[in-house]
């Protein structure tokens, strides 16, 4: 890696050759073209970003993004997470403020990308940003697959569970109450990416297995912001169809 001029918004994409569900999956085709170049072209209509480079460990991901014009740079194997491989990015590439966004995720919004960037600048105490959107399908609530997140008054996350809160205790009361999915993008400041590598996972992550709560067990603030966004991620082969259908539909556009 060479270092560079800082730049305002770098988003970084995670692409893993390894997969235990998917192997290969940033290069598997959709609709002609790899999966890992949906994504980059995507990411480039966001209008706060600055800059985007692919971070992966394998050199034939590294060789087909630069094949359709992306940038892409070599990092370590042995990351545990996403979060590890662009804090080890932003030790190479200065920027004020870093975008995770997750490689399997084709369809990845480029509206939802700004908001949670603009959320950052707008407020400079927010270290960490992260979107959530609002859940419409009833079964979603109780599914340990979909993250919820609840929030204080100022729209920073207290909790991300996979168990359903909040939960609605009196079920004779007529209650409305709204349950919010988090979304897998997140927005960080450089100190703070620097630091996630050396935050000690407490027991709420590793019972929960989600790398968010790292933070908030460690005191950062994550500021959740609301958008309209669903993700639709590619998890296994099968899903493959499912994207490029929602691409034939127009609903990728």
């Amino acid at each position: 890696m060479t270092t560079s001029e800082p730049v305002k918004v770098l988003a970084v994409i995670p692409a893993r050759h390894a997969s235990v569900r998917f192997p290969g999956k940033p290069l598997a085709p959709i609709a002609g073209r790899p999966m890992i170049q949906h994504v980059v072209e995507r990411v480039r209509k966001a209008q706060q970003v600055s800059r985007v480079v692919v971070a992966t460990d394998e050199q034939s991901i590294k060789t087909a993004v630069e094949s359709f014009g992306g940038e892409a740079i070599l990092t370590r194997h042995d990351h545990r997470t996403g979060t590890d491989r662009v804090a080890e990015v932003a030790t190479h590439l200065p920027a004020e403020i870093y975008v995770n966004v997750q490689g399997d995720e084709p369809l990845i919004d480029p509206g939802t990308i700004d908001a949670l960037v603009s959320a950052m600048l707008e407020d400079d105490t927010v270290s960490v940003g992260t979107p959530c959107t609002l859940i419409a399908q009833s079964g979603d609530i109780m599914d340990p697959n979909v993250v919820k997140v609840v929030r204080d008054f100022d729209g920073n996350a207290l909790y991300f569970s996979r168990a359903p809160i909040p939960w609605v205790r009196d079920t004779r009361e007529k209650v409305v109450a709204q349950h919010w999915k988090h979304l897998g993008l997140y927005a960080f400041r450089r100190d703070a990416l620097l630091e996630f590598p050396t935050l000690p996972p407490g027991d709420l992550e590793r019972l929960e297995q989600l790398e968010q709560l790292r933070w908030l067990e460690n005191g950062f603030r994550i500021r959740a912001v609301e958008t309209n966004y669903d993700a639709v991620s590619v998890d296994v082969p099968a899903d493959v169809a499912r994207v490029e259908a929602l691409l034939r539909e127009g609903s990728g556009s």
